[in-house]
């Protein structure tokens, strides 16, 4: 008996989704087209590659990216690495469909941020699976709690475990013009292996090019109307069979035929009269490397949810970490401002503090600054004594760039006497914006020259930070860009940039001033002043 193939149920999505499809290849594009049109998409547009993708989605509101790797002009890979840099886009989820199956290429793109992979080619439910996942990612901006561990006497019992589930048999489509001859490899093959028949080279090709292509084809050679060459020359033209192994059966023995299907990619040749057990045992040689195709989607499913768990666990410790590290800084705060302590204790208290502020600063710049790239920050602004903040920074500063004999200065408009203004926002993320600000200015200023900051009182707050050395021309035009750096060892390209976010994030603006004249670079920061406070 032939084993049915059912057609799966496969739920549909939702009709206001927005899909972009990139593939420099249009039949690929119409494929995937064609099978998002059958899960139930109406909105669909498509690129031919990744700069082309990019102006889509710089003008249109797309909700999934599902993009090629390798294309000319921008590959799948470029194309998610600039998405992923930009903060309007990085959010957004982008499945890479690929042919790609060594390591390093995977992870390489989940380093880079992919949200799914699928290999090709593939089938509407494989599709379906990795475009609902996608539609669930979303970048972490709230820790989850970790689950429980299971105790090691319920595991032992087998508690909270499931059954393991049997993989589908591998499917084979036998073609061949002669009923004897499919029905015998049928018998053969039906114990091992889902099994599919087609009688003549137009049913096999529209089995091997459907959104459930076979496994491996067992395909004659001599059939009337289209012979077996003409059928594999066909699949090899369609994205959905191109890469289907194909082992020729068939009486012809001489070269000419075995280089013509070798040529078109045929795996195995099997001479007739067919010998049972060199069939069965060359079709289970085959298998395996058809086995081994769908394991490794499986491996990248798995690396992908790996790298996600590791995501989820890096942002639950930072959450962990802020609580206690800023009630640690408002105790030595405290302790700072007690007159009580002596000078000894005082300076091993600052040191402390300066301490316990580079690694609040490194959690805001992983935690805060996350957020605030995929529009997720919530501001809960308060009044906050900028002045201080300042002062504090400076006094850390000057210790910390003691041997430059820097003289750092911190001054204010505000006549003597009068309450100091505030400004109305964040003080975790005004010492990290400012700490980040006046130490790039203490590493570009020369040995032994002045790096002032001032605060200007009106509405809005604005604080100028000056130093000597002016900021080398190339990099003037992208300084607040992610990545820009000029001329410091080991320096990330971070900080200024964090800096702009960090105060757009509080409502306010920054900008970068040069003199060359005067050999001087200025940061002018402005933040909404708090009123009645």
């Amino acid at each position: 008996m032939v084993a049915i193939y059912n057609q799966p149920h496969v739920p549909t999505l939702d009709k206001s989704l927005a899909f972009l499809v990139v593939d420099d290849f249009e039949a690929m594009r119409r494929v995937t087209v064609n099978q998002l049109r059958q899960l139930g998409a109406e909105k669909i547009v498509t690129a031919k590659d990744g700069k082309e993708a990019l102006r889509v989605l710089r003008s249109q509101h797309i909700h999934v990216v599902l993009s090629d790797w390798n294309m000319p002009v921008m590959s799948g890979l470029e194309l998610l690495r600039i998405m992923r840099a930009d903060p309007k886009l990085c959010a957004l989820p982008f499945i890479m469909i690929t042919a790609e199956a060594e390591r390093h290429h995977i992870e390489e793109a989940i380093s880079s941020g992919v949200t799914s992979m699928i290999l090709k080619p593939y089938s509407p439910g494989q599709l379906m699976m990795r475009v609902e996942k996608a539609l669930t990612w979303k970048p972490r901006q709230v820790p989850v709690p970790a689950p429980a561990p299971v105790p090691a006497s319920q595991a032992a019992k087998g508690v909270l475990t499931q059954p393991p589930q049997e993989k589908p048999r591998p499917t084979i489509l036998v073609v061949d013009d002669t009923p004897d001859n499919l029905m015998l490899l049928s018998g053969l093959l039906k114990t091992d292996y889902r099994v599919r028949l087609a009688q003549n080279g137009a049913k096999a090709l529209d089995i091997c090019t459907s959104d459930e292509p076979p496994d491996l084809v067992l395909l004659d050679i001599m059939m009337p109307d289209m012979d077996g060459f003409e059928v594999a020359r066909r699949m090899r033209e369609h994205p959905m069979s191109e890469s289907t192994p194909v082992i020729f059966v068939t009486a012809m023995t001489s070269a000419d035929a075995r280089l013509k299907g070798l040529d078109l990619g045929a795996v195995d040749f099997i001479t007739k009269p067919i010998d049972p057990e060199t069939l069965k045992l060359r079709v289970r040689n085959f298998m395996r490397y058809v086995q081994m195709r769908k394991d490794l989607q499986s491996e990248y499913d798995g690396m992908l949810e790996m790298a996600q768990l590791k995501e989820d666990v890096a942002h639950i410790t930072r959450h962990d970490m802020k609580g206690p590290l800023a009630g640690v800084l408002g105790m030595l705060q405290a302790l700072i401002e007690d007159d009580s302590v002596g000078r000894r204790q005082l300076e091993q208290i600052k040191l402390v503090e300066e301490t316990t502020l580079q690694v609040l600063n490194m959690i805001n710049l992983s935690a805060e600054l996350f957020k605030i790239e995929t529009g997720r920050f919530e501001l809960h602004a308060v009044p906050v004594k900028v002045g201080d903040i300042l002062r504090r920074i400076a006094e850390i500063d000057r210790t910390t760039f003691s041997g430059k004999d820097l003289v750092i200065s911190v001054d204010t408009d505000v006549p003597v006497g009068e309450e100091m203004p505030q400004i109305l926002g964040d003080a975790m993320l005004c010492y990290s914006l400012f700490q980040n600000l006046l130490k790039n200015a203490c590493e570009a200023a020369p040995d032994a020259s002045k790096v002032s900051i001032k605060l200007h009182d009106g509405d809005p707050l604005r604080i100028v930070i000056e130093n000597k050395g002016a900021v080398p021309q190339e990099v003037r035009g992208r300084f607040f860009d992610k990545y820009a750096t000029s001329g410091k060892q080991g320096g990330t390209g971070l900080g200024t940039y964090s800096a702009k976010l960090l105060t757009e994030a509080q409502g306010g603006t920054i900008e970068m001033g040069v003199s060359d004249e005067n050999n001087t670079t200025t940061i002018t920061v402005t933040l909404p002043r708090a009123h009645g406070a």
